[in-house]
């Protein structure tokens, strides 16, 4: 079943990167409690996540934080150093990089793409998100190969209505 709004995060292993390295948490832990914009890629480094979707929510934080987000993370079916790498080589400190290696997150919120054609394997689909204290209260997912509904802009408009 593919989570929709009003559904509560499923509780899963992501493992956080930090500067110190990795650091494993609970979804259900990391998103209690306040208001977080989660956006999911498909690859760190890859052509549309690095050129447009992480720049698009590094130069909104600002913005999203103003309408009452209290953090800004970003998931990917990646191990944890390349989302570090990913966060520091974009210069987007501000965002919060959670690796979800082996998809699990991604598979638990009917979200898993197979992107094997492609030679990627299982990978996350694009999309963006707000969890308020664990709940789904806004939920944006692409059509495959597309970049319309999970940018930085969408979830700000959706917030400020």
């Amino acid at each position: 079943m593919t989570i929709t709004k009003g559904h509560t995060i499923p509780d899963v292993p992501l493992v956080k990167a930090t500067a110190d390295g990795p650091e494993k948490i609970g979804s259900r832990e990391f998103f209690a409690g306040r208001k977080v914009a989660l956006f999911a890629v498909p690859g760190a480094y890859t052509p549309t996540c690095s050129a447009k979707h992480l720049p698009g929510y590094v130069e909104k934080a600002e913005e999203l934080k103003a309408q009452g987000v209290d953090e800004i993370a970003c998931t990917s079916v990646n191990d944890a150093f390349v989302m570090a790498n990913w966060n520091k080589d974009a210069g987007s400190q501000h965002i919060t990089m959670l690796a979800d290696g082996n998809g699990a997150f991604a598979d638990a919120l009917g979200l898993l793409a197979d992107m094997s054609g492609y030679g990627m394997g299982k990978r996350s689909q694009r999309y963006s998100m707000i969890v308020d204290d664990g709940v789904v209260t806004e939920l944006n997912v692409e059509e495959a190969g597309d970049f319309k509904v999970s940018t930085a802009e969408t979830l700000l408009s959706l917030i400020r209505r």
